[in-house]
């Protein structure tokens, strides 16, 4: 590391709790962008928990256990391992 990036590091430690989550947001972002990254960004994310919610409050989504869930993955990722 060098000593621009620890002194970098140590003046974002001074930040807000918020600030040091929005600084890391948007360095995480850049690297994404830099690797053509083709996940999400915030406003698909905001779209798609909006979507999440209103089907929620619809009642139209389809639910799962996720005790269920996990032990189905558990059990999937055994069989391929067998193989």
């Amino acid at each position: 590391m060098t000593s621009n990036l620890t002194e970098y590091i140590e003046a974002g430690k001074q930040f807000t709790r918020d600030e040091r989550l929005e600084a890391a947001h948007q360095l995480l972002l850049s690297v994404q962008q830099d690797e053509g990254d083709e996940s999400p960004n915030g406003a698909e994310w905001e779209a798609e928990l909006l979507r999440r919610a209103q089907e929620a409050l619809d009642g139209t989504p389809t639910l799962h256990d996720v005790g269920e869930s996990h032990a189905k993955i558990r059990a999937e990722l055994a069989a391929t391992r067998r193989k």
